[in-house]
Parts: C-alpha cells; structure tokens; sequence
C-alpha cells in the first residue's frame, strides 16, 4: 500500500506509505491539522516548517504550499488529520454569531498549536473515526468544524480575523508575485486567482509585463533554475525536476534538452 486519503465532507484522514512523496497545492479553504505519525516539512513564502508526530497547525487559505513527506526511522507511515475550515461554514458561524466584517488579515499565514491540550483533545476525538469513515455524516462533520471554530475562537479571540476575513486576494504587483511563485506546479488558473485577477485579464497583463504567454516564461523560468542548480549546487535531475515544478521527470528531461540542446544529465559534467 503506498498511500489512503479518505475525505468526509471536510475531514481528511491521509496516511502515506511511500519512503519520501512531495507534492505541491494550493489551499482555496483554511485548514486545521495535525500529525500523527511520520515526518514532512512544508515550504511557503513565509519559510519552511518541519512536522513531527504531534505537530499541530493552522494554515491560511489562498496559499501555495510544497510538501515532502517522510515516514518515521521507525517504519510508520506519515499520518495525519484535517479539517477544512470553509468558507460555507464560516460564514454561517458568523452569521449566528454576530461576528461582523473583519479589517484584511495581515498576520502569518501559518501558525503553529502544538502543545495546546484543549486542540489535542478535539483531534483525539477524530482519530477513531478513521477506521470507521461512514459515521462522519454531513450533520456531525459540521458539529466537529463548529467545535473547532469555537475552540480556535477561545484560544485566541484575535483568529476571529484570521478566520472571517472573507475577502478574495486584490490586484497586487503580477511581476513579483510570479518571480517569487512560478516554481509552484499549480493552474495558471490559480495564478490569476491569488493575484487578484480574471484569466482573461492575467494573461493580458501578463503578456505586457514579461512579453511571452504565462506557460512559456514559467517553463524557461523553471529550466533555468533547473539548470542552476545542476551546474552550480550540482544537484542530481532526480533531485531537482519536482524541485523546479515538473511532475514527472521523463517530461522535465526532453523540455531540458528542447531547450539547451543536450539532456539534464550531461549538463553537470
């Protein structure tokens, strides 16, 4: 077995077998989590985070985020729990709550719960579900997001904005924003997303900027780093494709050789 991902409604319960997996996503919804077994670091603008067995946390949505997991020394799996804080939901809790229109979240986009007893204690609560998926209806997952909204709410009021800004990411600087994210392997759809943008409308401002279509630069952007980093920090292609944003490396190594004229393999001797 290399890995199991059960999704109910909002609660994901993920176990991995494979030695080492990394992946790359963008989270449209916040989300609380903890891990139970296993280790991983995540990678955002904001730095690296390093989770061991315990590690609980909260992410902010509209956010990109690398992941590399890695089972214990021990053999477990890298495990964990979740539960997506949607917007749906939310609102509603607001809405019963009389919890008004919150000024933009300026704060950290990831912050760190481990250690916190009364979070440990809802998790605890989770865990034997995931033997038993089916019992997690609709009406108990939103009782179980409520409960962690109200617990995040009594650890500290100020989540109040973290969690009810609902506004959608603003126009900002297209040019920045793609030197520091195109190694992310995400849509371009999701680009113009978290750059306050239509499609239609970053592709335009895109092409003005940089003076080539959106795939085109990411992709020579991508190489170039690639190939930097074969050369000069005399990284291994294996090592280096996932790295830069390519799914698979049989694809990486013919658009490499497209572009230089000679295979990732050859380009560190």
């Amino acid at each position: 077995m290399e890995s199991l991902q059960i999704i109910q409604h909002n609660i994901l319960y993920s176990c991995s077998y494979q030695k080492e997996q990394s992946s790359e996503q963008f989270l449209p919804e916040h989300s609380l989590g903890i891990t139970l077994s296993g280790e991983a670091e995540y990678f955002t603008n904001e730095g690296s985070y390093l989770v061991k067995p315990g590690t609980i946390g909260l992410m902010r949505r509209n956010q990109l985020v690398k992941k590399y997991k890695k089972p214990s020394i021990t053999g477990e799996p890298f495990k964990m729990i979740g539960v997506f804080l949607d917007q749906k939901t939310l609102r509603q809790y607001a809405a019963e709550n009389a919890i008004g229109e919150q000024q933009p979240y300026q704060g950290n986009s990831v912050i760190q719960l481990t250690g916190n007893p009364v979070i440990k204690g809802f998790f605890d609560s989770l865990i034997p579900y995931e033997c038993h998926p089916e019992k997690l209806s609709d009406k108990l997952c939103k009782l179980k997001t409520w409960e962690a909204i109200e617990l995040l709410l009594q650890i500290d009021p100020s989540f109040k904005n973290f969690l009810f800004d609902f506004k959608e990411p603003h126009k900002i600087d297209l040019e920045n924003f793609m030197n520091l994210n195109y190694l992310y392997n995400v849509p371009i759809g999701t680009f113009a997303k978290l750059t306050g943008r239509s499609l239609s409308t970053f592709k335009r401002d895109f092409f003005k900027i940089f003076e080539a279509t959106p795939e085109k630069w990411v992709q020579r952007k991508r190489l170039q780093m690639a190939h930097y980093l074969i050369t000069q920090k005399k990284k291994r292609p294996t090592d280096v494709y996932l790295e830069v944003g390519f799914e698979n490396l049989s694809h990486f190594s013919f658009a490499f050789k497209k572009y230089y004229g000679f295979a990732p393999s050859e380009a560190g001797n």
